[in-house]
């Protein structure tokens, strides 16, 4: 075997050693921007809050869609808010290698719902399928959420819903008020008002009558 046969087969088994540590080493990553999320204040049933953004981080070295999820502690003390009370925009993204992606929460406390304590982790998690099993990649990163729901009744409720969808989807609640009274002013206007227009004889037909009655 020559020199150059040699060189070139060595050569050709690097390559290959090469790029098959780099597909072993090649990891999918996911990680937050905070590590705890504690509301001060304390929440009141049917009211729509703003939660501060959870960013989320791909630290890994591949491209991979991301979700973000509610998760809890098996036996936490704490009670547990339902995964239909939280708003995620976006919930699902795609993110490149090192990048990050602002998500926004919105917290939609029921109307009627038991006061207390809560707490959830805040969850984001690569739904990336691993090419050699199928599998979904085993790998998450959370936030910490705390908030207190103190008691209130059903009609408080309600008034809180109303204020607060106001508030959060302003100021296009505004518009859609505005055009509701002009609706309502238009119809009472239309019920209670007759406006009936009349046309005047012309002045010509009247004077061919009389040059007839003359005759």
């Amino acid at each position: 075997m020559t020199v150059m046969k040699r060189f070139f087969i060595t050569f050709f088994f690097f390559c290959l050693i090469l790029l098959s540590t780099s597909a072993v080493c090649a990891r999918i990553g996911v990680g937050v921007g905070s590590g705890k999320v504690e509301v001060q204040e304390k929440l009141r049933p049917g009211i729509i809050y703003q939660l501060p953004n959870l960013t989320v981080l791909n630290t890994g070295d591949e491209a991979s869609d991301y979700e973000v999820s509610i998760s809890y502690n098996q036996n936490q003390p704490e009670l547990r808010p339902e995964q239909t009370w939280f708003k995620f925009s976006p919930q699902k993204f795609y993110l490149e290698s090192g990048k990050a992606q602002a998500v926004e929460i919105k917290l939609d406390l029921p109307l009627k719902m038991e006061p207390g304590n809560f707490f959830a982790y805040l969850e984001a998690h690569p739904t990336k399928k691993s090419e050699s099993s199928g599998t979904s990649i085993g790998v998450a990163a959370a936030a910490k959420l705390y908030f207190t729901v103190e008691p209130a009744s059903f009609f408080q409720g309600i008034y809180y819903k109303i204020i607060s969808f106001w508030k959060i989807y302003s100021p296009w609640t505004q518009r859609a008020a505005w055009a509701l009274l002009v609706i309502a002013l238009l119809l009472v206007f239309k019920r209670f008002f007759h406006i009936q227009v009349k046309s005047r004889p012309s002045k010509i037909k009247k004077d061919t009558s009389k040059n007839e009655e003359d005759e």
